[in-house]
């Protein structure tokens, strides 16, 4: 019974830990800065950390079955400015969010065949899209920004507190629905098993190429409602958006407790390292402290969120061992 109860307890170690953390940085900007928690900056946040959160709950998928995908950013670049040139040519905005995510979803599919059909390295078949989608919008927009955007393209017409409310429940909404996938369908569960042996999970009947192609799709599709959600927040779009989402995509998933390894982890967790690393920068510089530390904050959170993973799989191995 205590050998139960302390797996249980084991199981969510990570996510405690990102949560403790959290609360601390909390209780500390309460202490230094109380003006953090006005109204206006905790929307902001909210706002600024949906696309994101959008992204890591695809990045979690990912990861959980034991890949990587370092080229979100890019993808993310790429359904942007598609977003605002298709707005443009008249087309209706329920209509603009669907083929985003379709193209989303096609970029995504692109990985995972290549990943999965192929066997080539995750790692490597995403640093090479993330330079291909990045230098090819380069050479297609020549670096304009796509401006004199619709009418209707800025928070989807609806006005600007319809459009925040919008845009912070459909990443709630997504977060949601992939907890109860990841929880109660087998696809869910195909997803935690490829990633902690492949090989068992083949001799369990899933078939790991598939789970492998159908994350990377979820993973685009997801990035394109993201620069969706994102695009339409701004009276124009840039063309180097999205630049370094990437890092925090995976940075986020791996301070939530998510092994890199695959495998083990939830989305809660991610929810928690999302909420994190996305307050540390507005957090320093409500304290007066030059924002520069948070790249510094960030990695040692990572670090440490790293060290921690290793840590805590040894001890459990130590404790089944003894067991």
């Amino acid at each position: 019974m205590n050998n139960q109860a302390t797996f249980k307890l084991s199981r969510f170690n990570r996510e405690l830990s990102a949560a403790v953390a959290y609360a601390v940085l909390l209780l500390l900007v309460g202490i230094i800065a109380p003006l953090f928690f006005s109204a206006g900056n905790l929307r902001d946040l909210m706002l600024s950390n949906a696309p994101v959160l959008i992204i890591a709950v695809g990045m979690t998928m990912v990861i959980l079955a034991g890949q990587i995908d370092i080229s979100v950013g890019s993808q993310f670049a790429v359904c942007s400015i598609a977003a605002g040139m298709l707005a443009k040519s008249g087309l209706p905005m329920p209509v603009v969010a669907l083929l985003i995510i379709i193209a989303g979803g096609l970029l995504g599919s692109i990985n995972g065949w290549l990943v999965s059909r192929l066997n080539i390295p995750a790692i490597v078949v995403t640093l090479a899209t993330l330079v291909a989608w990045r230098d090819g919008l380069r050479w297609a927009t020549e670096g304009a920004w796509v401006q004199d955007l619709p009418v209707n393209f800025q928070w989807f017409g609806l006005g600007q507190t319809a459009g925040q409310v919008l845009i912070v429940t459909a990443s709630l909404a997504v977060l949601l629905a992939f907890v109860w996938i990841l929880r109660n369908l087998p696809g869910g569960r195909a997803i935690y098993a490829v990633g902690s042996d492949a090989e068992a999970a083949r001799l369990g009947g899933i078939n790991p190429p598939n789970v492998t192609f159908s994350v990377f799709v979820l993973m685009g599709a997801l990035v394109g409602l993201a620069a969706l959600l994102n695009a339409v927040r701004f009276s124009s779009i840039p063309a180097n958006t999205g630049i370094g989402l990437e890092m925090k995509a995976i940075a986020a998933v791996v301070v939530g407790g998510v092994a890199i390894t695959g495998g083990r982890g939830t989305l809660i967790g991610t929810l928690i390292g999302v909420a994190l690393l996305g307050t540390i920068g507005t957090a320093l510089t409500f304290a007066g402290i030059n924002p520069f530390w948070e790249k510094a904050i960030q990695g040692a959170i990572i670090l440490a969120a790293l060290v921690s993973d290793i840590a805590l799989g040894r001890l459990h191995r130590l404790s089944f061992n003894r067991a």
